[in-house]
């Protein structure tokens, strides 16, 4: 076994048994550890490596930015929850907030700390003092977390809201760097990337957490935007406050509310938060643990359930507040599966035996377009497919051209919806289409595409990133990492929205593919896939991928370039016309993918300075 097999299957037993340490340690400490050594894989950096991805100011900039003036008069109220909060970060805490540049802020301080703790009541009455900026109410009761944030709402004056943990820190230029997203992008809900160090010393970084841009499907699956979090006061009265039913998923639950509510949700991929890790992060007992995970799984459901879907959410592998969302499937709509083929019988067979032979899924049929084929053992094979009511078979000779093949195919489709399918794709999972199915039921979504291993159950694809490769067009997510990896940030343990997916194993609505043009014939053989998908997105839905519809694809990894000058050339004027027509979207960048990832390796590793 090679190294980075050894070192990612143990990952995935420290990830099982952080979840045992939740007793000793508490949710936030675990989850600090666990993402540790999750990073510690995938982006192969010691740690002052990652500290260079924290923003460095100097003193001349963090001038410029305090003497900068703003075309909006926004106050940012910054809500702080506390209780028993110990000495020194409650100082270090406030001092970040008075060290910010932009200075239209006010801190609201809702204190719920019991009587053992009167010096929180002492410290925070110093510094209201000395900062008018600082508003200071001593709580009657501990309403909790939701309770006491709540009350921090009640204090606040601002046009726009923070949160803040009450033992964290942020960087001096947090609020100047949201304000510029609302001054010049409009937003109305801001999020910036995150480290965690382990305290008391803020060089020592655990771990970075580089975020998309926002994704539904992401959040649902994870509260993946956490800290910093700012947005308007407008926004929050419409979402509505925290909600006691989901404590400790209480931010998960907000984050879901506010997010449907928004107009502009902005992102600032730059560490700008840190969330310190230490022995008193967390105070409760496994008990609470469970009943948080428990009110996650009930906050996605519920959210989900707004937009007119049922879901049961479960924890995944990954870790127990990382989900697994299963949609209920509405009805049983037919689902054509398209097969482009030539010769090749055993990858053929293999794939349709696995079809007929697993698949849970009873409303389908298959629709293969032969190009050409002229091996006896394929003809008399579809001879025999040929007494299967469910199989379809239409011929098309022309030189190849797999555009071409599945737009004729689909015309003698009669599906609801359309699956995509290589020759050479044997089924794993027997409810691949249901997990798929659940997904392109959905009104936002177009595409949806699987996770794909290669006969040595490496990852073959999950998902496409953009401008990822050599010839920074497209590539494949997490290439080559093995089966059971958890990838960056439990990537590889959700579903998620992406770019694009392949068309080796790709479901949409028959309606969306026709919307859009189906495939490109321009682009016979390079990058149509990935134009399809785009074609998509740009028409407004989302393009989801699935870890778990699970297929093997016998795609050749160790393939090399095609040393046919004709084919060289074809594929070399294909790219071309790809990153002509697309120079817009390449420039800006793949959302889900955080610019502060190479585009040199698949593993979301940190790119070089």
């Amino acid at each position: 076994m090679s190294n980075e097999s050894s070192k990612n299957n143990l990952i995935g037993d420290l990830f099982r048994d952080g979840i045992k340490t939740l007793k000793e340690d508490g949710l936030k400490k675990t989850w600090s550890k666990t993402i540790n050594f999750l990073d510690y894989t995938f982006i192969h950096k010691n740690a002052t490596a990652i500290h260079l991805k924290i923003p460095k100011f100097t003193e001349e900039e963090l001038a410029v930015q305090r003497e900068t003036t703003f075309n909006k008069d926004i106050k940012i109220s910054v809500l702080v929850p506390l209780y028993n909060t110990p000495k020194d970060f409650l100082k270090e805490m406030i001092d970040s907030v008075k060290a910010q540049t932009y200075p239209n802020w006010e801190l609201c301080l809702a204190d719920g700390s019991d009587d053992e703790h009167t010096y929180v009541a002492d410290i925070c009455n110093k510094y209201a003092e000395n900062d008018n900026r600082i508003v200071y109410k001593k709580l009657t009761e501990n309403k909790g977390i939701s309770g006491n944030t709540n009350d921090c709402i009640d204090m606040a004056t601002g046009d726009y809201i923070a949160l803040f943990d009450h033992d964290d820190l942020l960087l001096p230029a947090a609020f100047y760097e949201v304000m510029c997203k609302i001054c010049n992008e409009n937003a109305d809900f801001v999020y910036t990337d995150e480290a965690t160090f382990e305290s008391p010393n803020t060089e020592k970084i655990i771990t970075i957490h580089h975020k998309p841009d926002f994704a539904l499907d992401n959040l649902r699956a994870n509260n993946f935007i956490c800290h910093l979090s700012v947005f308007s006061r407008k926004v929050l009265d419409e979402a509505g406050r925290f909600r006691h039913e989901y404590d400790g998923s209480q931010d998960h639950d907000l984050m879901l509310r506010l997010t449907s509510k928004a107009k502009h949700i902005v992102h600032i991929p730059k560490v700008l938060y840190l969330w310190r890790s230490h022995p008193l992060s967390v105070a409760q007992d496994i008990g609470a643990k469970e009943y948080a995970i428990k009110a996650g799984q009930d906050a996605v459901a519920d959210s989900i359930k707004q937009y007119g879907y049922d879901a049961v959410v479960e924890s995944s592998r990954a870790f127990p507040t990382i989900y697994r969302i299963k949609y209920e499937i509405k009805g049983t709509p037919k689902v054509s599966i398209v097969i482009p083929t030539k010769n090749h019988y055993e990858d053929l067979k293999r794939c349709i035996d696995s079809i007929t032979a697993k698949t849970t899924y009873k409303n389908y049929e298959i629709v293969l377009i032969d190009n050409g084929s002229t091996e006896s053992d394929v003809l008399e094979y579809y001879e025999e497919l040929k007494k299967d009511s469910r199989i379809v078979i239409t011929t098309l000779d022309i030189p190849f051209n797999y555009s071409r093949l599945n737009n004729e195919a689909v015309k003698s489709a009669t599906g609801d919806y359309l699956l995509l399918l290589n020759n050479d794709i044997e089924v794993i999972t027997p409810e691949w289409i249901d997990e798929m199915l659940m997904y392109a039921q959905r009104d936002d979504v177009g595409a949806v595409g699987a996770m794909l291993y290669y006969p040595d159950d490496t990852i073959q694809h999950a998902g496409v990133i953009l401008k990822l490769g050599a010839d920074r067009v497209a590539g494949h997510a997490f290439h080559k990492q093995p089966r059971n990896a958890i990838g960056y940030m439990g990537r590889l343990c959700y579903s998620q929205d992406m770019s694009a997916v392949t068309a080796a194993c790709l479901l949409v609505k028959t309606s969306i593919y026709k919307e859009v043009g189906g495939f490109d014939e321009d682009l016979a053989v390079a990058y149509n896939d990935i134009d399809f998908c785009l074609k998509i997105r740009k028409a407004g839905y989302l393009n989801v991928w699935t870890p778990y519809a699970e297929l093997y694809h016998y795609e050749s990894k160790s393939r090399g370039s095609d040393k046919d000058p004709d084919k060289i050339a074809r594929f070399e004027q294909e790219k071309a016309v790809f990153k002509t027509r697309w120079a817009d979207v390449l420039e800006a960048g793949d959302p889900y993918y955080n610019p502060n990832f190479t585009l040199d390796k698949a593993d979301f590793s940190l790119k070089d300075n």
